[in-house]
């Protein structure tokens, strides 16, 4: 693996202590399920510490650096040409429900590029991440999209609702940023979704793309309402078809 950058660095450092925050309240959940009240608050709360924590970290090393993060949209404009873009828990319903499939993303913006990006799942201790030019990896090994050819034998992620049938083997997981991680590592063939925020995705963005995989033009300057179908180049035309209507 090549040298990673200090702004990458830092990064991985700020998920890693978001993550112990995360892993210990992830296990008060099951006591909180047979409650009148429920979990909605406590992950609520979970949320909010865990992207103090990032926010902390980052703005620690990098002081003039702009920020996006999902909880309450927040935006921290220091007229930047860089700008953090955090999800603190992608995968809050499951994280809600005691089901450990959720991350932390974050993602550096520079100008209008995403140039770095990591995932991180916390319960499998699963580390993604990548930055331009330099590849994709997970937990410090090299990771690529598939090879496969015949969209019978592919599997693809996605998520929302669907008006129409979709003529393609599908999984929904909850967790829009690690069916992308899993997209670039090969897990999945593909992934599709419609109606999805920035900081959902843009980490997963320069993951797919530095894993060789292709996805298609998004205008960084939104924040939501986001459509992503991605997948390697091979099934790319071909998954494109299935997806006309969609």
């Amino acid at each position: 693996m090549n040298t990673i950058s200090p702004d990458l660095n830092i990064m991985i450092k700020a998920s890693e202590k978001a993550s112990k925050v995360l892993i210990r309240d992830f296990g008060e959940i099951e006591k909180l399920q047979v409650s009148v009240k429920g979990p909605s608050d406590f992950v609520s709360n979970a949320d909010t510490r865990s992207e103090s924590i990032i926010i902390g970290e980052l703005l620690k090393s990098k002081k003039n650096y702009s920020i996006l993060s999902e909880e309450s949209g927040l935006k921290i404009n220091k007229n930047s040409k860089k700008t953090w873009i955090i999800d603190p828990i992608d995968g809050t319903t499951n994280f809600l429900h005691g089901i450990p499939h959720f991350s932390i993303s974050i993602a550096l913006q520079s100008n209008n590029e995403i140039i770095s990006g990591l995932i991180y799942d916390p319960i499998k201790n699963e580390m993604f991440f990548a930055e331009k030019n330099n590849g994709s990896f997970l937990n410090n090994k090299r990771i690529k999209v598939s090879n496969k050819k015949e969209l019978k034998n592919c599997l693809f992620a996605t998520g929302g609702k669907q008006k129409k049938e979709i003529e393609l083997i599908t999984r929904k997981s909850g967790s829009a940023a690690l069916d992308m991680a899993y997209v670039a590592s090969g897990r999945y063939d593909g992934y599709f979704q419609k109606n999805l925020n920035l900081w959902d995705i843009a980490a997963g963005i320069i993951l797919i793309k530095e894993a060789g995989g292709i996805i298609n033009s998004i205008d960084l300057s939104k924040k939501d309402n986001i459509n992503v179908k991605t997948s390697s180049s091979a099934i790319n035309e071909k998954m494109l078809e299935k997806l006309k209507n969609f």
